[in-house]
């Protein structure tokens, strides 16, 4: 098992934009993703930081712009790689496949924001790849949403997108957790479909 730190979109947007993110805390969120960073920096797991970029027009996440930026405890702290994208998943229009292959990582460790959106979509191209994927859920978040759909708060849309990605598209677990298995030099485990559906028929 060789893992990678993959740190999503953790800039200022999120924080002091239009988009802060509710659940968890950002009092919560924020902290373990920088222990994260720090464990992952000590372990020998190289870290990659993305960053979201958006036209300078845009109303979020616009290019050069405060909130586009990433957050101080994020840029201050040393990063294996650098990421700019445009689209949700990490891979899309990125070199990041390329990068993973070049330096032989298998199993990604998915922290930043937000759940539903840049991580999810992130957690699934990863699995369809192949790749391992673990999930630090109290290492992101979710913003509520009202649309023509439907309304959903934060908290709905996290633990929901969590318990789907733990049924195999990612082993979701908190931050202690995964600094646990680190230290120990072991994967995390994934739940699976069959077993998620029957535990609410019994």
């Amino acid at each position: 098992m060789r893992r990678a730190l993959i740190v999503i979109d953790v800039q200022n947007e999120y924080f002091t934009g239009h988009m802060r993110i509710e659940h968890p805390p950002l009092t919560v969120s924020l902290p373990n993703i920088t222990r994260a960073m720090d464990v992952a920096q000590a372990a020998g797991i190289p870290v990659v930081v993305v960053q979201h970029d958006a036209p300078e027009q845009s109303p979020i996440f616009a290019k050069g712009s405060p909130a586009w930026r990433l957050h101080d405890d994020i840029a201050s702290r040393p990063a294996a790689h650098h990421i700019n994208k445009s689209h949700a998943s990490v891979f899309t229009g990125t070199d990041l496949a390329q990068w993973l292959d070049a330096n032989g990582i298998d199993t990604l460790a998915i922290v930043g924001y937000m759940t539903h959106n840049c991580d999810a979509a992130t957690i699934y191209e990863a699995a369809h790849r192949g790749l391992s994927v673990e999930f630090l859920a109290d290492a992101s978040g979710s913003p509520s949403y009202e649309n023509a759909a439907g309304k959903a708060s934060a908290e709905e849309i996290h633990r929901v997108f969590s318990t789907v990605f733990h049924t195999g598209f990612a082993a979701v677990a908190s931050t202690a957790e995964w600094v646990a298995a680190v230290g120990e030099g072991r994967a995390l485990e994934r739940d699976n479909i069959y077993l998620s559906v029957q535990r609410t028929r019994q």
